[in-house]
């Protein structure tokens, strides 16, 4: 998976990016449905992840050096 954005709980700052300033945190208003609000250290990934709602996931490095393009290429989130 590609990480996006990895960012801390207690942060009212934690969703603002270069291109906008906006003070904002990752919670929307009213919280994610069946989920809640989010307190504690998040990492936003790309695509989705497989399992029921709420389910760790365990990470790990990559055992072979990623070298394609798609995997080089530096992200820039707008939103």
């Amino acid at each position: 998976k590609k990480i996006y954005r990895i960012g801390s709980g207690g942060d009212p700052k934690s969703a603002s990016t270069e291109n906008d300033l906006t003070e904002k945190g990752i919670t929307p208003l009213g919280g994610f449905p069946h989920f809640g609000e989010v307190n504690q250290d998040w990492i936003m990934l790309k695509g989705c992840t497989v399992g029921c709602r709420k389910r760790i996931i365990t990470m790990r490095k990559s055992l072979l050096p990623q070298v394609s393009r798609r995997a080089c290429e530096k992200i820039e989130l707008k939103f």
